[in-house]
């Protein structure tokens, strides 16, 4: 059997949901470039369990954030990597792709030495903001990396880093979204009729991370201004849709919210409430930048551990911290970070939102150019690039090209 005969072996290493997101389009698309000639190995979450991932290592192990937090789960995490490092390296694939999560790909990329395969990661750490030798450090460790962002490839390529360029995934499925939405709508069963959302109450959707140390610190705070849009006399029904990592503590502190709420898990369902949803409190991260796609106006909130935010700061080089902001250099979801992160600050910016349409349609219009910035209008999809990509840093050629 020659080599291109043979199954294309890919090891695909996914350590929280965003990345879980990213592996399983990326999945269907190396499927599909392959005409169905590939095998999959690895770590992911349900969303790569669905394409046929059988995950080595439980990903809600792997999704701590911040420089803080990662301490008392490091002996556990470290064990993880020793134990992802042996299977590769005791039976080689034809590539290893590590899918955002830096810091665990970087640090088992370490242990991938001496290596008989190319190494490839997913999504460019954020050089641009903050950290700029981490550029440096990627060189060293990796064969390849594939950027969601169109100004990322310059920081790796003058580190000596070849890089490409792929699109974010995020406008192949919130286009899917919005497109199916529409339609159920029509006939009759759109999320609202779906999910028995009562009628004349605008629909807000509460987003308060992927990680606990999120949910646990964000939510309280999201109480508190809900709790204030209840006392201004706002009809809400509230939409969380999280994520498997989170899902069984998102219920449970649901219930102490001030209005109705509806929880959903479900991939397409998540996409469909943030389509669906007449405005958003977030956290920040990917979704916000999916709801900027969705088209729905976005309050964007984050809060970390004190020392860790202390840190940061030191280290630090851009004004914004939401995707959409630093895609268009202005503030067109409002930040509330950090000491700013809280009920008084928050509440007034989201009840704008709610209640005055010219607010809500300017954000509308800002967030209108962000789909073009990130692929949306090339010959594929961002995933598409991606597996192609992939293929051709491997030395395969893609069949169904």
């Amino acid at each position: 059997m020659t080599k291109s005969d043979r199954p294309f072996r890919v090891a695909l290493i996914a350590g929280e949901p965003s990345g879980d997101v990213l592996g399983a389009g990326l999945m269907r698309a190396l499927r599909r470039e392959t005409a169905g000639n590939v095998q999959f190995s690895g770590v992911g979450g349900a969303q790569m369990a669905e394409e046929g991932l059988q995950s080595r290592v439980p990903i809600g192990d792997l999704a701590v954030m911040g420089l803080v937090e990662i301490l008392p789960r490091a002996r556990l995490l470290l064990q993880h990597i020793d134990e992802t490092a042996k299977f590769l390296l005791a039976d080689p694939p034809d590539v290893v792709v590590t899918i955002d999560s830096p810091g665990f790909g970087r640090r088992l990329a370490r242990r991938l030495t001496p290596r008989r395969f190319p190494l490839v990661h997913y999504v460019a750490p954020t050089v641009w903001a903050w950290r700029p030798g981490r550029a440096r450090r990627m060189a060293r460790l990796y064969d390849h990396l594939l950027t969601l962002l169109p100004f990322e490839p310059p920081y790796f390529e003058a580190a000596g880093l070849p890089a490409t360029f792929v699109g974010h995934p995020a406008v192949e499925t919130l286009a899917a979204a919005r497109t199916a939405e529409m339609a159920a709508v029509e006939a009759g069963n759109g999320f609202r009729d779906r999910h028995g959302i009562p009628g004349g109450r605008q629909l807000l959707a509460v987003l308060p991370g992927s990680r606990r140390g999120e949910v646990t610190r964000l939510l309280p705070v999201f109480r508190d201004v809900l709790e204030r849009l209840r006392q201004q006399g706002l009809e809400l029904h509230l939409v969380i849709p999280t994520v498997e990592t989170v899902a069984a503590v998102v219920r449970e502190e649901a219930r102490s919210l001030p209005y109705g709420v509806t929880v959903v898990e479900a991939t397409a369902e998540r996409y469909a409430a943030m389509v669906a949803a007449d405005a958003a409190l977030a956290a920040s991260g990917t979704a916000t930048l999916e709801l900027g796609l969705a088209g729905t106006p976005t309050i964007l909130a984050y809060r970390v551990n004190p020392l860790t935010a202390a840190i940061v700061r030191r280290l630090i080089t851009t004004e914004y911290a939401g995707l959409v902001n630093i895609l268009q250099q202005r503030e067109i979801m409002p930040e509330f970070l950090q000491e700013n992160c809280n009920a008084d600050a928050i509440a007034p910016a989201l009840l704008r939102l709610l209640t005055d349409p010219a607010a809500r349609q300017a954000q509308i219009d800002g967030c209108a150019a962000i789909a073009a910035q990130l692929g949306a209008n090339e010959e594929a999809t961002p995933s598409v690039r991606a597996a192609r990509t992939i293929l051709s840093v491997a030395g395969r050629h893609h069949p169904a090209a």
